[in-house]
């Protein structure tokens, strides 16, 4: 079998020879688009700011306010509650809404104790156990400089 090298560029000593050719396959072509036209207006980059953020907290919390407003005007109907033998009637609305609150003051003391620890854990890193070097030895006399006299010196 013989390789033939690929020659750009026949010379008149060897002709065109299509198999000496390199092939160039076309590449295939992207659908053009339109050139864009310069805008009237520029657009401003919106960042987000605490402002910004606390409305829209706000703004969410009135919504969930009004729900439950409904839900509690909807469900009046007397029930009695036992807590710990201690025994008392209100709406059934209002009982879930007490019961709901108690919950979340139950998660907000749990996750404000788990930020309080992660927060001294930062401060103060627990002590634990020398990290050995990147090179894999661990400090000794010889690498310390140290010297540690034997016995009998």
């Amino acid at each position: 079998m013989k390789i033939v090298a690929a020659d750009p560029a026949p010379g008149p000593a060897t002709g065109p020879n299509p198999a000496s050719r390199p092939v160039n396959k076309p590449a295939p072509s992207k659908p053009k688009s339109p050139p864009e036209k310069p805008s009237q207006h520029r657009e401003v980059p919106t960042d987000v700011t605490r402002a910004g953020m606390i409305w829209v907290a706000v703004s969410a919390g009135l919504v969930l306010l009004v729900l439950l407003i409904i839900f509690i005007l909807q469900n009046q109907d007397r029930v009695t509650v036992y807590y710990f033998g201690a025994a008392g009637e209100l709406s059934l609305g209002m009982a879930l809404f007490i019961a709901a609150v108690a919950g979340g003051i139950l998660v907000a003391i749990a996750g404000a104790a788990r930020i309080l620890q992660l927060r001294k854990q930062r401060r103060h890193p627990p002590a634990g156990p020398p990290a050995a070097p990147a090179n894999g030895t661990l400090p000794g006399p010889a690498t310390t400089g140290r010297h540690e006299p034997t016995p009998g010196q």
